[in-house]
Formats: structure tokens, sequence, C-alpha cells
């Protein structure tokens, strides 16, 4: 199949698979008389467990890790289950995070009472951190 079509088959944008191919996630594929490159099956079942992981916030590296052990049936999955475990405790920190700062925003908006932005709560505890009830830090990068 042509990229067109393996990018239609697996939801992803043609740069997104030529990125793939140049950082070594996808092996380049064999290219046609007329310089086409031509995809097959090994490919579209590539992209798609790369897209998955990516959906599932999986970085390029732990992907990376991923791959080499899918290439390799014969070794022991705990690696496997090791990056998985590691990613699922990041992902946890970012859900106590995210509903911190649900609760302060919650707080912050249930003391606006409307009015002049002069008076505004919501401009005020943005203004003074001492106003929040919350000790955030930084923004939360998913």
């Amino acid at each position: 199949m042509k990229i067109g079509q393996l990018s239609a088959a697996t939801d992803t944008n043609v740069e997104t698979i030529r990125y793939y191919e140049r950082i070594g996630l996808l092996p380049h594929p064999a290219r046609t008389d007329a310089g086409y490159r031509s995809y097959d099956e090994s490919h579209r079942s590539r992209l798609a467990f790369v897209r998955h992981s990516r959906d599932l916030g999986f970085t390029i590296d732990e992907i990376r890790s991923l791959l080499d052990l899918s290439d390799h049936p014969d070794r022991d999955c705990s690696e496997a289950d090791l990056i998985a475990s590691r990613h699922l405790e990041q992902v946890e920190r970012k859900i106590a995070q995210l509903s911190g700062l649900r609760d302060e925003l919650s707080r912050i908006v249930g003391r606006c009472r409307g009015g002049l932005a002069g008076d505004c709560r919501v401009i005020d505890a943005l203004a003074d951190h001492s106003h929040c009830g919350h000790a955030h830090q930084g923004p939360v990068t998913l």
C-alpha cells in the first residue's frame, strides 16, 4: 500500500509516518519502480502499535523499548511490565495534580460574585498565590 493508504488505514498523518520512519520506529518500506513507498501489513501492524502506545501517553523512548521487546518474542516480558508500571505511576501522579487543580479552580470560580473587574475574586486569586487554598506547582503536562 502507498503512504496515503497506510495513513487512512491507521488514521495517522502522512508526515507522522515519515517522522516515525526517520527516527526508526517504523522500518523504511520498499520502493516501487516509480519511487513510491510500498508498505505491507507488518508496517500497518507496527504503526497501529505505535499509535495505540502514543494514545496511551507512552513516550517515544518507551515505545522504542516496547517495540524492541516485541521484535524479540523469546525475551522476558518483565521489562514491558516495568515500563507500563512506571508509566501508570506517572499517570496517577498527573491525575492527582489535575484533581488538585480542579478543586482549586472550582474554589476560585465559586468565590466570584460578579461585578467589576477591580473587585474580581478570580483576578485576585490569580494575582496573589497566597489567596489560593492549594499548594499547586507549575503547569501539568500530559
